[in-house]
């Protein structure tokens, strides 16, 4: 039997070979999003995370916000995975990290620092077992909006029997033991990792997280729309070159 390490070297090799494959698509029509929202509704009932509802959708007040970019994931133009990415700033604190973990996410914006909340990460449930790379592909969107959005932190809320893979993987640490979230049924925690100080060593031991940076464009710019424009937002170590003025 495979060690977990080896699972996951093995699952990241083959996840290399899938982004030629692969189709990230940003949720903008009413059956694009309905899709997802069904999605999460089944994998989280499979999960026992829900319950069972006529509507067969879950959905919440963070899905339409102008600092939140909902994906779909694609192989072979079919629906796998879809992951929720939600930018906070100083000027834009809504998602549901910062609404369970406020006492802890907002001291770090009140300083002006840059945190990306990837949120609603689920995977067909008929389908992840025949692909394990489906976790690697999918929250490879995370790293790329922190990578554009020049992140200084970078987040998971996931349950306690998830924290391992994220630690292991993802070299993130537990920041805020789990408790209960509006709409789920089982307690969830918060990770975090300092992106300026980790992304490179990601980055060396699973290279396909690497991305262009006009991919990272194609994907998050909104051309047009002036309720949420982040860009340009500096860096943390252009933020501590400036001199306030005297």
């Amino acid at each position: 039997m495979r060690s977990p390490a080896e699972a996951s070297i093995t699952a990241i090799g083959r996840s290399s070979d899938l982004l030629d494959q692969v189709d990230y698509r940003l949720a903008q029509t009413f059956e694009e999003k309905e899709e997802i929202y069904n999605l999460r509704y089944r994998a989280y009932l499979r999960e026992g995370a829900v319950k069972e509802s006529p509507e067969q959708r879950v959905t919440d007040q963070y899905d339409d916000l102008p600092n939140s970019w909902t994906f779909g994931v694609y192989l072979h133009g079919e629906l796998y995975s879809s992951v929720r990415i939600s930018v906070l700033t100083s000027g834009w604190r809504q998602s549901c990290s910062n609404e369970a973990f406020g006492e802890i996410l907002n001291p770090r914006l009140d300083k002006g620092e840059v945190i990306i909340d990837p949120a609603r990460f689920v995977a067909d449930p008929d389908r992840v077992k025949r692909f394990p790379e489906l976790p690697y592909l999918t929250l490879r969107l995370a790293y790329m909006a922190c990578e554009y959005f020049n992140a200084d932190l970078g987040l998971a809320i996931v349950r306690a029997e998830h924290q391992a893979f994220y630690r292991r993987v993802f070299l993130h640490e537990t920041i805020a033991e789990p408790r209960m979230f509006p709409g789920l049924l089982k307690p969830v925690g918060l990770m975090a990792a300092d992106f300026p100080t980790m992304k490179e060593k990601v980055f060396e031991r699973y290279p396909m997280m690497r991305s262009t940076a006009f991919e990272r464009r194609m994907l998050f710019e909104r051309v047009g729309e002036r309720h949420f424009e982040p860009q340009p937002v500096a860096s943390r170590y252009e933020r501590a070159s400036i001199v306030p003025n005297s």
